[in-house]
């Protein structure tokens, strides 16, 4: 139903779950939204599981598929399976955005090149890119368990500290990250949001080679053009209401 919502809260018996449907009942009824409250007592570690029975092997373009680490998977020829467990980070693959990544991605990593993975999730487009053939990719995050995750994750598919290095910080508002990463990257990886994404491309220039690529999702069709007015776009791919965008840095630059 396009009228209705169902939200569901999981909260800890020792977070007085009482005093929070309380709170909510008191605030829907303020704001006058018709509403119904229900609670019921499930065991932490169904609801903490649960989603694994939604996760299998995803393809994620012509030769990359995603494999949960509880999943078993024959690879067909040609095609390279990535051993993920999300964890708490997001990336798990089954999004249109990370779909539309890593397909841009399977046609732009080139053997020995150097990849900026920026707002690394899981790690999975980290972990895709030297796996297509990148010799390194480095993974930021603002959150140290995405962080964390990335780094467990990329040990899961055989990559080690040489290959990939996860670091937690900002890249927008921390210069000495800036600073400690330098430049010199041949492509950026950026599967976040519209805002961030226009934040973050002023310094492009800053970490890409002259000549450099950026592959940048996490686009609603409806933000598209504002960001397609901060990228030097090249190639625009559309999927259920999302967009990827392929941008490449001024040779000259």
């Amino acid at each position: 139903s396009r009228e209705e919502a169902i939200i569901h809260i999981y909260i800890s018996p020792e977070e007085s779950p009482a005093e929070a449907v309380a709170y909510l009942s008191a605030r829907l009824e303020q704001e006058k939204i018709p509403h119904r409250v229900d609670t019921a007592a499930v065991r932490e570690e169904e609801w903490a599981t649960a989603w694994k029975k939604y996760y299998h092997p995803t393809p994620l373009g012509k030769r990359l598929v995603v494999c949960p680490t509880w999943e078993e998977y024959t690879p067909g020829e040609e095609e390279l399976v990535m051993h993920l467990d999300p964890g708490m980070a997001f990336g798990t693959g089954t999004h249109h955005t990370t779909r539309l990544c890593a397909e841009m991605l399977e046609e732009t990593v080139t053997p020995g090149c150097r990849v900026l993975d920026m707002g690394t999730g899981s790690g999975i487009l980290s972990i895709a890119a030297v796996l297509l053939g990148a010799r390194e990719a480095v993974g930021v995050d603002i959150d140290p368990v995405a962080a964390r995750t990335a780094g467990e994750n990329a040990a899961l598919n055989g990559i080690g500290p040489d290959r990939f290095t996860p670091l937690c910080g900002d890249l927008v508002r921390d210069p000495g990250l800036r600073e400690k990463l330098g430049g010199g990257f041949d492509l950026i990886a950026a599967n976040i949001v519209a805002d961030v994404i226009i934040a973050l491309s002023p310094a492009f220039p800053w970490y890409l080679k002259p000549g450099g690529q950026a592959v940048c999702s996490g686009v609603i069709l409806p933000r598209k053009d504002e960001v397609l007015e901060a990228l030097r776009a090249r190639e625009v791919r559309e999927q259920e209401g999302w967009c990827a965008i392929r941008a490449e840095l001024p040779a000259s630059v």
